[in-house]
């Protein structure tokens, strides 16, 4: 059985200070992703001793975006970036090759407050759907992190309340469904049909200790490994950021 888990930790080196990686290394997994690592890896070092294999993709501003894979054994091969300069720059996707899939840790543009970068953030959504639809064409994949798109209403506490706010808009919504149907499953959705299971909380309205919140983080798997999917899991009791990890445990070995 291979555990991948992902968690944006809203900065490694605040989550390594605090000892938030702890109940996550608890949880054994395999692979372990992370999005808004917020550094380079020279000011990282080693995040988990039981994953020692890392592989950073770090924005050029500092203390800004940027993503990782750290991984039990070596990946067959590994890349920063998916070829299109605005995402690269940020750091926002990090590819690592196994032996039986490829997989990607993702933070997806955020459109932010009043939508100054939507149409960004829809131009990202089809770059990177050409992407994860090119690596599958090659072997099986599972990309996975923080999306920022709660997909459906079940996936928000308000929806009512947001459809023309960063995360939830139609256009967003709209082009999720097209990654979707590029041949991939949201994992959790399909083996749960229970709503308020959220993985991003405001920290400004302390939304967290109410459960408002937004299901945005994501694990997706190519429709071929649908038969291997075992398990798809929201880590809510696990602190340390404004999301929580989420994560799959998949048939077979990486």
């Amino acid at each position: 059985m291979a555990r991948i888990l992902s968690w944006n930790v809203n900065g490694v080196r605040a989550a390594l200070s605090r000892g938030s990686f702890a109940p996550v290394e608890s949880l054994s997994p395999d692979i372990l992703c992370l999005q808004e690592i917020r550094a380079r890896p020279e000011q990282i070092g080693q995040v988990m001793p039981s994953l020692p294999h890392q592989y950073f993709a770090h924005a050029q501003r500092p203390g800004y975006s940027g993503t990782a894979i750290l991984s039990r054994s070596p990946a067959l091969s590994w890349r920063v970036g998916m070829g299109y300069p605005v995402s690269d720059e940020e750091g926002r996707v990090v590819t690592a090759e196994f032996p039986s899939l490829f997989v990607v840790s993702v933070y997806a543009i955020n459109s932010r407050r009043g939508l100054p970068r939507l149409p960004l953030r829809l131009q990202w959504d089809e770059r990177f759907r050409a992407y994860a639809s090119e690596l599958a064409r090659a072997k099986p994949v599972l990309f996975t992190g923080d999306m920022n798109v709660a997909h459906e209403e079940i996936d928000l506490a308000r929806p009512n309340d947001n459809h023309m706010n960063a995360g939830f808009t139609d256009d967003e919504r709209g082009s999720f469904t097209r990654l979707l149907e590029a041949g991939f499953i949201d994992t959790f959705r399909a083996l749960h049909d229970e709503g308020e299971r959220y993985t991003w909380w405001s920290q400004v309205t302390r939304a967290r200790d109410r459960n408002i919140g937004w299901r945005i983080d994501y694990v997706c798997i190519s429709e071929t490994l649908r038969g291997r999917l075992k398990q798809a899991s929201i880590h809510e009791s696990i602190m340390g950021s404004d999301h929580c990890p989420v994560g799959v445990d998949l048939e077979g070995e990486l």
